[in-house]
């Protein structure tokens, strides 16, 4: 992966407002591979239910996606997520999306995504669409 594309991003997710007000942090970054981590917080991510809000999992499935689709150098827009949610996750469990290209075209990408927590126990499964536009990254 280029050098510059990856400060960038590192850059970029350190100072995007919505990844501050979760707390995510950028893990890894390669080539079509990424890998954000956040911590579940009960007190401002619960449902109604007292459970994890899945807004707050897809989230950290999004931050994953949005990281790793801009890894080429080249915006790229999501077109579909269809995240599946698997089980919820422990009050004050570490968790981490980690995603991965499945396959690429001139004008597509596709990745799976998965989010588990720091026991490995499986949280949400995710399949994404990403639009490649040709254009390069504007804050490179």
């Amino acid at each position: 992966m280029d050098t510059a594309i990856r400060q960038a991003i590192e850059r970029g997710v350190e100072r995007e407002p919505f990844a501050q007000v979760l707390k995510m942090e950028l893990k890894e970054l390669e080539a079509g591979f990424s890998a954000v981590e956040m911590n579940y917080a009960p007190a401002v991510m619960d449902n109604l239910f007292g459970r994890a809000h899945g807004g707050a999992v897809f989230a950290l499935i999004d931050e994953a996606f949005e990281v790793v689709c801009q890894s080429e150098g080249v915006v790229t827009v999501g077109l579909n997520v269809s995240v599946t949610y698997i089980a919820s996750p422990r009050p004050g469990a570490r968790l981490r999306a980690e995603a991965r290209e499945i396959s690429r075209t001139s004008q597509t990408v596709n990745y799976g995504i998965v989010v588990r927590d720091q026991e490995g126990r499986t949280i949400a499964t995710c399949q994404a669409l990403g639009f490649r536009t040709g254009k390069p990254l504007p804050f490179l």
